[in-house]
């Protein structure tokens, strides 16, 4: 009788939160409708559109994904809601999966509660690469989780176990083909997978795993070499110019062993980011682009970067650690106001809710600055991943501070500007970790058990946060 009781509010509470869930995901959709979009995202959406030729830019894989979101959906807002559901979803499974191993009803609210953070849900809707690597990693975490929670009883089946690797390595691989410095936080993600389906994995199931890990970065990536084709824009020669620009001096420059052409730009590009005082992102805030981009000057580029870098290791560290600073302390653009002014004749799609949420964001970002600044995530990484408890959350908790800092930290020779959508990852996943770290210090590891025994079953009906760890 104790478990027939017990199982209706289980199932009762778990229909809440889907309720809940569903509410806020409808509610994001129409607040970001039809998807909030700067110049990066409208690029993408006309490569997507076919209006553009697809070039690796941004990452081909997100273009390719919302022009078949567009063949079948017949709108390019579908990639908003896709977002919106995705999001809301792991959330949904990660509360649903914390009340089944601590029979908490707040805490799996708490962590529902997460995506109407100011921190958070300032980007829900905004279709960016950034966007997208958070969120498949989110949804990483939300298979983890589930397994998790399944590991003793209901993943003895393999075919379970191995179909949920597969769906958590499938989003593991997106976060990496989206965004490629999100190897960092995807690794320990990747770990805490491993560890959640598997109690003690063997050497031939960490190979297995990781074997499956490869396939799925691999055979997509080249999959859209072969056939998407998109064209190449050595965009890494971005990072080498803010480089050459900031740590050589006017004279250096103007006796670089490079075409005059060049040579004449990167003098230019220097002079202009001193005067307007810019920091970094100097091929567009600074450098006279030609009409090939990067594609003529990326190897003189990559050659002078390597000769001078080499020769100035205390001014390139220097450089380094000033821009990473403010990335840390000056942390930018929190919030993405609607849709940037396009000749598509996009807008959005309900101004007085973009207003509001606006004032919402801004307002919290004013009061609680710390809550947007990247120092402050990357201490909370630093903590989850050196403190991270004990009991049946441990373990992802440790995996989240470690991701987290990962993934902060690799920005540092690689930074392109200092925005907060760079640390909005590792504000996710802390802000997941916090409430976990509370919520495991009472909740201990269930010991394997015998399903289908009397003694299990007695104990189902007397201690409903064990039953739900199982």
């Amino acid at each position: 009788m104790g478990q027939m009781g017990w199982m209706p509010r289980v199932r009762r509470w778990v229909w809440v939160l889907a309720a809940v869930a569903a509410a806020c995901c409808l509610g994001t959709i129409l607040v970001f409708a039809p998807g909030y979009l700067s110049p990066d995202s409208l690029d993408q959406l006309r490569q997507a559109q076919g209006k553009l030729p697809l070039t690796d830019w941004h990452p081909p894989v997100l273009s390719l994904a919302w022009r078949a979101l567009i063949a079948v959906t017949g709108s390019f807002a579908s990639m908003a809601v896709v977002q919106s559901l995705l999001f809301w979803g792991a959330l949904w499974t990660l509360a649903w999966c914390v009340y089944k191993l601590t029979g908490r009803r707040a805490g799996s609210l708490a962590v529902l509660g997460l995506g109407l953070t100011p921190f958070v849900l300032t980007f829900v809707g905004v279709v960016w690469k950034d966007v997208h690597a958070a969120f498949a990693l989110l949804a990483a975490c939300a298979v983890a989780f589930t397994g998790l929670r399944l590991r003793d009883r209901d993943l003895r089946r393999p075919a379970l176990r191995w179909g949920l690797l597969g769906l958590g390595v499938l989003f593991l691989a997106y976060a990496m083909l989206v965004r490629k410095n999100a190897f960092f936080a995807a690794i320990p993600v990747f770990v805490m997978l491993v560890l959640a389906l598997w109690r003690a994995p063997g050497r031939r199931t960490w190979v297995m795993c990781t074997a499956a890990l490869v396939a799925a970065l691999v055979v997509p990536a080249a999959a859209i070499s072969l056939f998407a084709r998109p064209l190449e824009t050595k965009q890494g020669a971005q990072i080498m110019i803010d480089d050459l620009v900031h740590v050589l001096r006017v004279d250096e420059l103007r006796s670089a062993d490079v075409s005059p052409g060049l040579r004449d730009r990167l003098v230019s590009a220097a002079e202009e980011c001193r005067r307007v005082g810019a920091l970094s992102d100097a091929y567009w805030a600074c450098y006279a682009r030609p009409a090939d981009g990067l594609r003529g000057d990326s190897g003189e580029i990559t050659s002078l970067w390597l000769d001078e870098m080499s020769g100035h290791v205390p001014g390139y560290l220097q450089y380094r650690l000033r821009l990473f600073a403010s990335l840390l302390f000056e942390t930018g653009y929190h919030y993405k106001a609607g849709i940037t002014r396009n000749d598509l004749g996009i807008e959005v799609a309900h101004p007085r809710l973009e207003d509001m949420l606006g004032t919402y964001v801004d307002g919290m970002a004013g009061d609680l600055r710390w809550l947007f600044r990247g120092w402050f995530w990357l201490a909370v990484a630093l903590v989850l991943a050196v403190r991270p408890g004990k009991g049946v959350f441990s373990m992802p908790v440790r995996a989240l501070g470690i991701s987290s800092a990962a993934y902060i930290l690799g920005y540092l020779p690689i930074m392109p500007a200092t925005d907060y959508r760079y640390v909005y990852w590792p504000a996710i996943a802390c802000s997941l970790g916090l409430p976990l770290l509370w919520l495991g210090r009472d909740a201990t590891p269930p010991p394997p058990k015998s399903p289908g025994t009397r003694t299990d079953r007695a104990l189902t009906a007397h201690q409903p946060a064990d039953a739900g760890g199982q």
